[in-house]
């Protein structure tokens, strides 16, 4: 079971990390990498259809601003694609939409070549996501997930049960 993280920028790297510690903690194999959509696209067929000959099952793909590269990733593969939109911030500075153009350049692919997309900068979801489909064929992985419901479950009820106002 292997899962590969892609993203356009080394400044996105402190919230894909976060996808990479969900996959660690549930032991599945990752590999990342960095590369533009629009500054690399040959590069990026490439190594895509490399993920896919190395037996790669789930593709992460972090973008912002125009956010394509979730796009242009599912439409030169058939292994699912989960996009992750995020809120383009220079140190100081956002560009003043909040991750809302990544997230809706992600949800509106055309027709026939869909990507599956988690809330701005929700690395972590896209790391579950990507745990649930994989767990359709790994009964571990499953598992694991089960427990880890299963224990947010009680954390909730011993949480929030009693509560002293």
């Amino acid at each position: 079971m292997k899962a590969a993280i892609f993203f356009g920028s080394k400044s996105d790297t402190e919230t894909m990390k976060k996808c990479a510690e969900v996959l660690k903690e549930f032991g599945v194999e990752y590999k990342a990498f960095i590369i533009s959509a629009h500054r690399a696209g040959e590069l990026l067929h490439q190594t895509v259809k490399k993920v896919e000959e190395d037996g790669f099952e789930v593709i992460i793909a972090g973008a912002g601003l125009a956010a394509a590269l979730p796009g242009v990733i599912a439409g030169c593969t058939t292994i699912p694609v989960i996009g992750v939109p995020l809120e383009c911030v220079t140190p100081g500075k956002s560009n003043g939409l909040g991750g809302m153009d990544s997230l809706l350049s992600i949800v509106q692919m055309p027709p026939q070549i869909p990507v599956a997309t988690v809330g701005i900068n929700s690395a972590k979801n896209a790391a579950y996501l990507a745990l649930e489909i994989l767990g359709i064929k790994y009964p571990a992985i499953k598992e694991k997930l089960v427990s880890f419901r299963k224990k947010l479950t009680e954390d909730a009820q011993n949480s929030g049960l009693n509560v002293e106002l």
